[in-house]
C-alpha cells in the first residue's frame, strides 16, 4: 500500500494497474481484480475516482461474475450528476443490466434522461440514442424506435457527421421493412445512397456504411420475393466484403467523435453477407449454393462464438439454420433437417428473447417436416400454433400457404370451409395480404393444386401458368419446377400425352439441378407411365428404375428420421421447447402417399 507521502495518484494507478493485469490475465482472475478496485475506496478518494471506481467494478462485476445485485448497486453509485464521462457510460450499462433483469421500465428513464442531459457530448447522445431505439425494437414498439433513429439522423446531421447520420438513417430504413412501410423506405435509401457515395472517411467505416446499404437493398428485394432482380446488388455487396476483408483498421481515431461508432465487426459483416447470400439461393432455388454458403457461415460462426458472446451471432446461427433446414427436407435430408431443428430448439432454450422471436419459425419448420414424413395432422397443429405466435404478415401468408396444402392433400370433407377461408385470404387475383411476388406466386400454385385435385382441369391449368409467368420472371425455380411437373400430370390425365411430356421433362432436369427430391420422384413416376402409355419399353424401364432410387433414398431418409427421439418434436405445440426427446421404437407413419 502507498505510504502517507506519496501522491493519491500514484496508489490509485498502482491499483488499478493491478485489477487490469488480473482482469486480462490468462484466465482472468476475476476476484483478484474485484479486491484491488475494491481497495480504492479505503483511501477516502476524491469523488471523480470514487464514481470512476464504482463504475468499473459494476462493468467487471457485470461481464465476468453473477452477481448482478452488487454490479447494479454500483453503477447506481455510478450514475452522478457531475462527472459526464463516468455518468453515461453508467447510464448505458446499468440500463442494459436492468433489460437482463427484465426491469425495462427502470432502463427507459435512465436513457431518457441521459439522453436530455448529453446534448453536449456527441458520441455518447448518439450511442445513447441507438441504445433507447434498440430497447423500444426488442418490445416491438417500432414507431418509437424509428422516432428515436430519426431524432439521431438530424442530431448527427447538425454536428457534421454524415457518416454517423447514415447509420441512424439505414437502422430506421430496416425497421421501416419490418413495419412493411415501403413508401418510406424508397426514399430513404436514396438519401443512404447519395450520402454513402460522397462520404470521405475511414474506409473501413465507408465500406461497412456500403455493406449496410446493399444489405437493406438486398433484404427489401428478398421480401419483395424479387429473386431475379436482386442479383446485381448481391454481387455488389459480395465484391464489397472482399475489399473489406483485404483493408487493415485504422487505428487513427475520427475527428469526429460523433463518428467513433462501427457498424459491425468485420467478421460479423461476412457472416451478414453469407446469410444474404443463403436467403437468396434458397428463394431462388439454387440449394447446393445454399449448402455452400451455410458451412462456410457456421464455421465462422463457431470460431467467433469461442471469443464473443454476442447475441447477434446467436441469432445468425439460428437464420442460418432455419434456412437449411429447409433446404434439407427439399433435398431429401429429413433426418438431418430434424435433428437441426433441435439444434434451434436448444440454442432458443439459452436465450427467451430469441425463442420469443423465433418460435413462430420453428413451430413452421415443424410443419413442413411433418409434411415432409406425412404427418398431417401433426403438420396442422404445428402450423396453426405457428400462426397463433406471428404477427409478420410475410410468415402468416407462407405458413396459411402450407396449411392450405395440408388440406388439399388431406381432402378432408370436414376441412373443406376451413380450406375456402384460407384460400379467400391468400386469393392472388385480388388483394393479396402481401407483396412479394414469389409468396404470390405460390398462391396461384395451390390454387391451381385444388383445382387439379377437384378435376377442373382448366382452372387449374389457367392458375398454373400464372405460376409459370411469374417464377420465371424472377427464377423461381422450385415453384417453376413444381408448376412444370402438375401441368405434365394434368395434360396425361387428358390423354396429351406429347404436351405432358413437354412438361415433365424440363421438370426432371430443373428438379435435378436444384435437387428437389419429391419433385425427381413425381416427374420420374410421371416419365415411366407416359412412356408406357407410348410403347417407349427401354426409356419407360429407365424411368422406373429412376423412380424406384428416388423411392428407396426417401423411403431410408423417412426411416431414419422417424426413429429419431427428436421425431418427438412433431407433438410440442405450447410452451418453451422440450429439454429431453424419448426414443422411437421406429417409424410411425406411413409412406403411402409420399410414394
Amino acid at each position: 500500500m502507498a505510504s502517507g507521502g506519496e501522491a493519491p495518484e500514484s496508489w490509485y494507478l498502482a491499483l488499478l494497474g493491478f485489477a487490469e493485469h488480473f482482469r486480462t490475465s490468462s484466465p482472468p482472475k476475476i476476484r483478484l481484480c474485484v479486491h484491488c478496485l475494491q481497495a480504492v475506496f479505503q483511501f477516502k478518494p476524491p469523488q471523480r475516482v470514487e464514481a470512476r471506481t464504482h463504475l468499473q467494478l459494476g462493468s467487471v462485476l457485470y461481464h465476468h461474475t453473477k452477481n448482478s445485485e452488487l454490479a447494479r448497486s454500483h453503477l447506481e453509485k455510478a450514475v452522478v450528476p457531475q462527472f459526464e464521462d463516468v455518468k453515461f457510460e453508467a447510464a448505458s450499462l446499468l440500463s442494459e443490466l436492468y433489460c437482463q433483469q427484465n426491469l425495462v421500465d427502470s432502463a427507459k428513464p435512465l436513457l431518457r434522461k441521459a439522453i436530455q442531459i448529453s446534448q453536449q457530448t456527441p458520441y455518447w447522445h448518439c450511442r445513447l440514442l441507438f441504445q433507447l431505439a434498440q430497447l423500444h425494437t426488442l418490445e416491438k414498439d417500432l414507431v418509437s424506435a424509428c422516432d428515436l433513429l430519426g431524432v439521431g439522423a438530424e442530431y448527427a446531421r447538425v454536428v457534421g457527421s454524415e457518416y454517423t447520420r447514415a447509420l441512424f438513417l439505414l437502422s430506421k430504413g430496416m425497421l421501416l421493412l419490418m413495419e412493411r412501410k415501403l413508401q418510406e423506405v424508397h426514399p430513404l435509401l436514396t438519401l443512404c445512397g447519395q450520402i454513402v457515395e460522397n462520404w470521405q472517411g475511414n474506409p473501413i467505416q465507408k465500406e461497412s456504411l456500403r455493406v449496410f446499404f446493399l444489405v437493406l437493398q438486398v433484404t427489401h428485394y428478398l421480401d419483395a420475393g424479387q429473386v431475379k432482380s436482386v442479383k446485381p446488388c448481391l454481387k455488389q455487396l459480395q465484391q464489397c466484403i472482399q475489399t473489406i476483408s483485404t483493408l487493415h483498421d485504422d487505428e487513427i481515431l475520427p475527428s469526429n467523435p460523433a463518428d467513433l461508432f462501427h457498424w459491425l465487426p468485420k467478421e460479423h459483416m461476412c457472416v451478414l453477407v453469407y446469410l444474404v447470400t443463403v436467403m437468396h439461393s434458397m428463394q431462388a432455388g439454387y440449394l447446393e449454393k445454399a449448402q455452400k454458403y451455410t458451412d462456410k457461415a457456421l464455421m465462422q460462426l463457431e470460431k467467433l462464438k469461442m471469443l464473443d458472446c454476442s447475441p447477434i451471432l446467436s441469432s445468425f446461427q439460428v437464420i442460418l439454420l432455419e434456412h437449411i433446414i429447409m433446404c434439407r427436407l427439399v433435398t431429401g435430408h429429413k433426418a438431418t433437417a430434424l435433428q437441426e431443428i433441435s439444434q434451434v430448439c436448444q440454442l432458443c432454450q439459452q436465450s427467451p428473447r430469441l425463442f420469443s422471436s423465433h418460435a413462430a419459425q420453428l413451430h413452421t419448420l415443424l410443419g413442413l417436416y411433418c409434411i415432409s414424413v406425412n404427418c398431417m395432422d401433426n403438420a396442422e397443429a404445428q402450423f396453426t400454433t405457428a400462426l397463433r405466435l406471428t404477427t409478420h404478415q410475410e410468415l402468416w401468408t407462407f405458413i396459411v400457404t402450407n396449411l392450405a396444402s395440408v388440406y388439399i392433400r388431406e381432402g378432408n370433407r370436414h376441412q373443406e370451409v376451413s380450406l375456402y377461408s384460407l384460400l379467400e385470404r391468400i386469393n392472388p387475383d385480388r388483394s393479396f395480404p402481401v407483396s412479394s411476388h414469389c409468396l404470390r406466386a405460390a398462391a396461384f400454385y395451390i390454387r391451381g393444386l385444388l383445382s387439379f385435385f377437384q378435376g377442373r382441369y382448366s382452372e387449374a391449368k389457367r392458375f398454373l401458368r400464372e405460376t409459370l409467368k411469374m417464377s420465371n420472371a424472377e427464377d423461381l425455380n422450385r415453384l417453376t419446377a413444381c408448376s412444370l411437373v402438375l401441368l405434365g400430370h394434368i395434360f396425361y390425365v387428358l390423354g396429351n400425352h406429347r404436351e405432358s411430356n413437354n412438361m415433365v421433362v424440363p421438370a426432371m432436369q430443373l428438379a435435378s439441378k436444384i435437387p428437389d427430391m419429391s419433385v425427381q420422384l413425381w416427374s420420374s413416376a410421371l416419365l415411366k407411365d407416359l412412356n408406357k402409355a407410348c410403347g417407349n419399353t427401354m426409356e419407360a424401364h429407365e424411368a422406373a428404375q429412376m423412380h424406384q432410387n428416388f423411392s428407396q433414398q426417401l423411403l431410408q431418409d423417412h426411416i431414419a428420421a422417424c426413429s429419431l427421439p427428436e421425431h418427438n418434436l412433431i407433438s410440442w405445440t405450447d410452451g418453451p421447447p422440450p429439454v429431453q426427446f424419448q426414443a422411437q421404437n421406429g417409424p410411425t407413419t406411413s409412406l403411402a402417399n409420399l410414394l
